[in-house]
């Protein structure tokens, strides 16, 4: 078995290849082709489907739970602000720069480092499955939810996002709804008791000012923000429709369902969801694997940001090296120590999870 010195070597070194590799959203047959190297040398038998690559521990036993290893390997396009080459690996004052390298690239490498370190045990008490997704700055179709069907039933997840090796216990969910509200169009000079724009109105403060009961403990209220709107073509026009869009992060008290009955029971409009399936996140505080991060001294939160925990049935963790706050930033960055700790922290987490 390779030590975990070499383990941290390798998966920096494919970090590297990976940065120097574009990978936008449902582009990331190049990277793919790089995570299929690594299973290749480490002598992994392994599954693609389109950009996705997954395996599972060599003594898979379909008697037992398992346990889901993923993070994925697609980026966004570059900040404008880029000063530094986003394509170019480069190591300086301890830190490792380029796309990727903190969202997620970091995460991903120590996952697969710590897969191929208990790979060939024969007595874990779960399987392993490790997933390279694709398509998970974009929610695409084909990303990780495509894969799911493959996968046999999950016990739970460790997500890998940049969160500083802490416990994301939860995670909110997002539900993005386009709402029309319908008016009647009339010239500007004549009285008009249906103006769009003034029902708008109100239907905005609904959104700013209504709270929905329930608090949880860890990602605290619903939080609904109207960011868009559209109305109007000219100025002695009153226009027939006007047209928001809300923006929804759901706490772990609400499904998305849930969420949107509410909207459509309390304003009067047309709402359309642009999906449903983006659903919060949560695994209990006494759980194995966050008991285990607890005894090493982690810290639990969490978390406004999605990731794919979203698609995922079982309870998850999310949990990785970096920080959230670099991610999509500009001279993207991950220091090479928190790849080091990373491994070194999934290693001894899952070895107190599986009781070894």
């Amino acid at each position: 078995m390779k030590t975990i010195e070499l383990l941290t070597q390798e998966a920096i070194a494919l970090l590297k290849k990976l940065i120097e590799t574009p990978s936008f959203s449902s582009e990331e047959d190049q990277t793919a082709l790089l995570i299929e190297s690594w299973f290749i040398q480490n002598q992994i038998p392994f599954k693609r489907e389109k950009n996705n690559v997954w395996a599972f521990n060599k003594f898979f036993d379909k008697s037992k739970p398992t346990l889901l290893l993923n993070s994925h390997h697609d980026t966004v396009r570059p900040n404008q602000a880029y000063t530094n080459d986003p394509f170019k690996a480069i190591v300086q004052d301890g830190k490792l720069f380029g796309l990727g390298s903190n969202d997620a690239g970091g995460c991903l490498v120590s996952l697969l480092a710590t897969f191929v370190y208990f790979y060939e045990n024969e007595n874990l008490s779960h399987n392993l499955v490790v997933v390279a997704s694709a398509e998970e700055e974009s929610s695409g179709k084909n990303g990780l939810n495509s894969v799911l069907q493959h996968l046999p039933a999950l016990d739970c997840a460790i997500v890998g996002e940049p969160t500083l090796m802490q416990l994301a216990v939860a995670e909110k969910g997002l539900l993005v709804l386009d709402v029309k509200i319908k008016g009647t169009a009339s010239h500007a000079a004549h009285q008009n008791d249906d103006n769009c724009i003034y029902s708008t109105m109100q239907i905005i403060d609904w959104f700013k000012t209504f709270k929905y009961d329930k608090i949880s403990e860890q990602l605290g209220p619903v939080k609904m923000t109207v960011t868009q709107i559209n109305a109007g073509k000219q100025h002695n026009v009153v226009p027939s429709e006007c047209d928001l869009v809300v923006d929804i992060r759901v706490n772990d008290c609400y499904s998305n369902t849930e969420i949107l009955e509410v909207v459509k029971n309390n304003i009067n409009a047309e709402v359309t969801p642009r999906s449903m399936h983006l659903n919060a996140s949560s695994i209990p505080v006494n759980h194995g694997l966050v008991q285990a991060g607890i005894a090493l001294g982690r810290t639990t939160y969490g978390s406004p940001t999605l990731s794919d925990q979203s698609v995922l049935s079982c309870q998850s963790l999310k949990l990785g090296p970096g920080e959230t706050l670099r991610s999509h930033s500009a001279n993207e960055f991950i220091f090479l120590n928190e790849i080091e700790e990373g491994i070194d922290l999934y290693i001894k987490i899952l070895t107190d999870f599986f009781k070894l």
